[in-house]
């Protein structure tokens, strides 16, 4: 699933090639992946409208319009937003393309369709349940032990949980961790404050490290840039999909455990 660092990266494409052009047309091929409202509501909105703004809140990306309205989109398990000429073949699953003045298409590309796209206002409601943006909006380190204070939730899954920070997954979880020499089971309550400190470094460290590296693409290479291009952080890895293979740092044998059906990786060594 495209976490933070991809959405980021996606943002920026966006932001380059789009902004400030109209949207001429509006079409939705995919009616799942527009499933919070009618798909002509797409169009009555974004038609004739300029893309004023690509913004981004934890994994959403958020296209501005000229008016205050807002698309949308989420990217799921699978999905891909593309820069494409509006005259060249779609992709099979292409759900919505948006056709931009200038002769270029962005599109939605989604197999699985667990992603989506939607309208809405500036206030963003939808939206209303995410916790800080450790990129676009950060706290400080010691705001960041307070909200750790009193909470016995396991660390991996806290910095999973878009209530409480938006954008990390499983992937840059695992690999903030490791960075922060944290164990991924260990209470976030437990945290010392320089430990706290040292998970804040982590965050911004190994998010920023990523985007600059234009995201992690996994050998099912289903994340691509606006472009089509894979990212380069996955070479970075210090530990995600890595399980049995020598810890970077300690040359431990890195594990590789289960949390809620999905998979962690982490080097029960150095991480305590």
């Amino acid at each position: 699933m495209p976490e933070l660092a991809e959405v980021e990266t996606i943002r920026r494409g966006v932001e380059a090639v789009f902004v400030g052009r109209l949207v001429e047309s509006a079409e939705v091929t995919g009616a799942r992946s527009v499933r919070r409202h009618p798909p002509s509501r797409l169009a009555e909105v974004a038609v004739g409208r300029r893309l004023v703004a690509a913004g981004r809140r934890g994994k959403y990306l958020l296209l501005h319009l000229e008016g205050g309205d807002v698309v949308v989109a989420h990217m799921g398990m699978s999905g891909q937003m593309l820069r494409a000429p509006a005259d060249s073949l779609r992709l099979p699953h292409t759900q919505v393309t948006l056709g931009f003045s200038g002769g270029d298409d962005l599109r939605f590309v989604d197999p699985r369709t667990f992603g989506q796209m939607f309208a809405t206002t500036a206030e963003l409601p939808e939206l209303a349940h995410l916790g800080f943006d450790p990129i676009a909006e950060p706290i400080g380190a010691a705001d960041l032990a307070r909200r750790l204070a009193g909470r016995r939730t396991r660390l991996k899954a806290l910095l999973m949980d878009q209530r409480f920070v938006a954008g990390i997954g499983n992937i840059y979880s695992d690999e903030i961790l490791f960075a922060a020499r944290l164990g991924p089971a260990r209470p976030a309550s437990s945290l010392t404050p320089a430990e706290a400190r040292r998970l804040h470094r982590a965050i911004g460290g190994v998010l920023s490290a990523a985007i600059e590296l234009r995201g992690s693409s996994l050998p099912d290479s289903r994340y691509r840039d606006l472009y089509g291009e894979t990212g380069s952080y996955q070479y970075r890895h210090a530990v995600y999909g890595r399980a049995g293979r020598a810890c970077p740092r300690c040359r431990s044998e890195i594990a590789r455990v289960r949390y809620g059906g999905r998979s962690g990786f982490f080097c029960p060594r150095c991480q305590t």
